[in-house]
């Protein structure tokens, strides 16, 4: 309780009165004086909601979080609790949780009884009736706000986001003043990485609401997606500044200086972070996943008591599980390692819908439809440009070192892993919301058109350029299931594949968590297919498009990298320059796991050492099968 005691109040209606006017000038003191209210009346709905709305003002989003569902739960009318809930949720990070308190807040405003079966829907994830229900309404009423804001949060939660844009964009047209549609409008421009549209939305939030945490969280992390890293830790340390316990923002911040090579920073920064909330699995896997980092003895334990507290969310249980796992593999108890390896992945596993048999079936797709005669019909066609450079592959398959190279070179800028290839590809017509169009649409469309989606992808991917150099890198490793795509919009760009021994590269993604995508990277069984799959398709267009692809293997790169420097850079038509030699002395920013291993000097540490687990790994190894048995090992036995 605040050392300042609330004034006496005669009611509880006063009191609350009291502690609402106290939110925005003294936090602190609201959530004592809410305190009061529910040590009198424990299920006082705006007792708790005033807890919740204090405790989010001071940053403190777990507990606000905790408040607020309770204040739903004691009021499910209440829009203004869902809101805020949905809002904490996101600061969150959990997108599930945060939809579905939206779609709450939703139906808590619906006052037209019409709307109510659609609202429902929503909530109890009925989507499709949701949407059937909308559209029919919104056919008789095509202008009500609220049907066009609900149609929105259907098609976001489809995952069809530009839909979701088309119909917030309407939204604000009828109604400008629409902050919450305004909102979910940032939003799904920032989950479609239109970064500069979102922060242009945002502004406009912030000029109603400037102290407004949620909009403002999201202005930086929209900042650092286009590569503003100092601009996105001013606006950190400023909430910080007010709010020193947001454990979100020091996480946040922590990542933005990691990415910026503020290594120190980005280490005081996750420290912070455990002080204020040790129950935080994602602030000691991000230590973790710095790679260079060692965790002493009492960290160690600090992660393993918390583990035994069953109160403590899966999120957090994971990625504890998976710093363990550092922590026992630099001690080189690989046993103990592995568990926690494995039970992180297998936590993470169950929150996930992956399916193998999807995977194999797309790359038989692709493999059946970019054919020598399709590509020899469209010889000629796409944009002109040759400035970018595709680096693709499986993730940790040392695609950030070959970035690394490339970016040190005068010519090449590094930018990140680009979304843009796989939008362009869900927005012709791919995954299962749009039926499984992709690839087969490329088909039908003419010589303007896949020249226009060559010079929408140039113009796109400028935001991320900060230089004048000719070539830009796009290491998005999931691309070369899009090489098909890419050759025929960017038939001069240059395509590099990233390849690393079958059972250093999977055991590599197996105990690394990504913070999103790369499902098929948390069971062994399914790495092993994803990986057989990937080599399928690249074996193919190495055959339809002979010379097209440069491969390069990590393992040469570590054993002779001037030569395997050389031949990058011819492949990419450049002049050798040796400071593509001492690319660890590159400052740029790196935004991947490899962030700081890239600041070093090569080592050959990582080749082989997955050997030290190949007790463990027989359900990869059963399921790489033939194309492990093919793969030219270079490396050590030892």
């Amino acid at each position: 309780m605040s050392t300042t005691a609330p004034e006496p109040v005669g009611t509880l209606a006063v009191a609350l009165a009291h502690a609402n006017r106290l939110l925005r000038s003294n936090p602190s003191l609201a959530e004592a004086q809410a305190r009061e209210i529910l040590a009198v009346a424990p299920n006082h709905p705006g007792g708790a909601l005033t807890l919740g709305l204090a405790l989010a003002q001071l940053g403190r989003n777990q507990d606000a979080s905790h408040a607020l569902k309770r204040a739903a739960e004691l009021d499910p009318k209440s829009a203004v609790a869902w809101r805020a809930l949905a809002e904490q949720f996101t600061i969150l990070d959990d997108a599930s949780a945060a939809d579905a308190a939206s779609a709450q807040a939703i139906r808590a405003s619906v006052n037209n009884p019409r709307l109510m079966d659609a609202a429902n829907a929503l909530c109890e994830g009925k989507l499709a009736i949701a949407e059937r229900l909308l559209r029919a309404y919104l056919g008789e009423a095509p202008t009500d706000v609220a049907a066009i804001r609900m149609l929105a949060e259907v098609g976001a939660r489809l995952g069809r986001f530009e839909d979701s844009e088309r119909l917030l964009q309407r939204c604000l047209e009828l109604a400008p003043g629409f902050a919450a549609a305004r909102h979910n409008y940032a939003l799904v421009l920032h989950r479609q990485s239109k970064a500069e549209l979102a922060i242009a939305q945002i502004d406009l939030l912030l000029a109603e609401d400037p102290q407004n945490a949620s909009f403002r969280l999201l202005k930086a992390a929209a900042l650092a997606r286009v590569g503003e890293y100092e601009a996105a830790i001013a606006i950190y340390k400023g909430i910080l500044s007010e709010q020193p316990d947001n454990a979100r923002a020091w996480l946040s911040v922590g990542h933005a200086h990691k990415t910026a090579g503020q290594t120190s920073e980005s280490v005081a920064a996750y420290a912070k972070c455990i002080e204020i909330a040790p129950n935080f699995g994602e602030a000691y896997w991000s230590l973790a996943n710095m790679k260079t980092y060692q965790f002493d003895k009492k960290a160690a334990a600090a992660m393993q008591a918390q583990l035994s507290r069953r109160d403590i969310s899966p999120e957090d249980r994971f990625h504890l599980h998976y710093a363990l796992g550092k922590v026992f593999e630099d001690r080189a108890e690989y046993q103990r390692s592995f568990k926690h390896y494995s039970e992180g992945a297998r936590l993470r596993r169950a929150g996930l819908s992956y399916n193998a048999d999807e995977t194999s079936a797309l790359t038989r797709q692709h493999t059946a439809f970019f054919s020598r005669a399709f590509f020899a019909a469209h010889a000629g066609h796409g944009a002109r440009h040759a400035d970018p450079i595709f680096i693709v592959g499986l993730p940790r398959s040392g695609s950030t070192l070959l970035e690394q190279i490339l970016a040190s070179h005068s010519c090449v800028e590094g930018t990140m892993e680009l979304p843009d290839i796989l939008m362009l590809a869900k927005e012709i017509g791919g995954g299962r919301a749009r039926g499984g169009a992709y690839p087969e649409a490329l088909a039908g469309m003419s010589a303007e058109e896949l020249r226009k989606l060559g010079e929408r992808y140039i113009a796109q991917t400028r935001v991320q350029r900060k230089t004048a150099k000719p070539c830009f890198i796009d290491k998005m490793p999931n691309n070369f299931q899009h090489i098909g795509l890419i050759q025929l919009i960017l038939p001069n760009a240059k395509i590099i594949d990233a390849r690393r021994h079958p059972m250093g590269v999977c055991f590599s993604a197996f105990k690394q968590h990504f913070a999103r995508g790369q499902s098929f990277s948390y069971d062994l069984t399914d790495l092993g297919r994803y990986y057989a799959d990937y080599v399928a398709l690249m074996a193919h267009f190495d055959d339809v498009l002979p010379g097209r692809i440069l491969r390069v293997h990590y393992e040469d790169v570590v054993a002779s990298p001037e030569r395997e420097v050389r031949r990058m850079l011819d492949y990419c038509g450049l002049v050798f320059e040796p400071g593509c030699l001492d690319f660890h002395a590159n400052p740029r920013a790196v935004r991947t796991a490899s962030s700081e291993q890239v600041r070093q000097p090569l080592y050959a540490d990582a080749v082989g050492h997955w050997r030290k687990y190949e007790t463990w790994l027989g359900p990869l190894r059963a399921a790489l099968g033939p194309t492990l048995d093919s793969y030219r090992d270079t490396q050590p036995m030892g």
